[in-house]
């Protein structure tokens, strides 16, 4: 099955296993979805993930979600930057999710970072999602 919005794909896998209450999740693993799963592991919205590659036509990615008393830790996953759509943001207009309490994830030409970390190294990028 072909997916024309990988990283949205991912996304909503994360969403609807934490509805379930999953502690691990499975994805298809690529190097922007590594990058992702690098920026919400380093911000303690997730556990960890690791690759499997046992199976040889397709590796993937098992992400461990991470819960505090019960609830998912991530209370809002939202995708910004769609293919159909493209949301680019320069320093000066970089977004402020939930007045700093929740994180920007943004594609810069310095890799994959948070907002916090594309004002501090004065880039601006395309704007990947929101995560509160």
């Amino acid at each position: 099955m072909s997916v024309n919005d990988p990283l949205g794909d991912m996304l909503t896998r994360i969403r609807n296993a934490q509805m379930r209450g999953k502690s691990k999740v499975r994805s298809p693993a690529s190097k922007l979805r590594g990058w992702v799963l690098d920026v919400l592991k380093e911000e303690g919205f997730i556990r960890g993930y690791t690759r499997d590659d046992s199976v040889a036509a397709r590796p993937e990615f098992e992400i461990e979600l991470k819960y505090f008393d019960g609830a998912p830790v991530i209370r809002e996953l939202k995708r910004v930057s769609r293919p159909g759509r493209r949301v680019y943001k320069g320093v000066k207009e970089m977004p402020s999710v939930r007045n700093g309490l929740g994180v920007a994830i943004l594609s810069t030409p310095q890799g994959v970072m948070t907002d916090a970390n594309a004002r501090k190294g004065n880039v601006g990028g395309e704007v990947l999602c929101t995560v509160y």
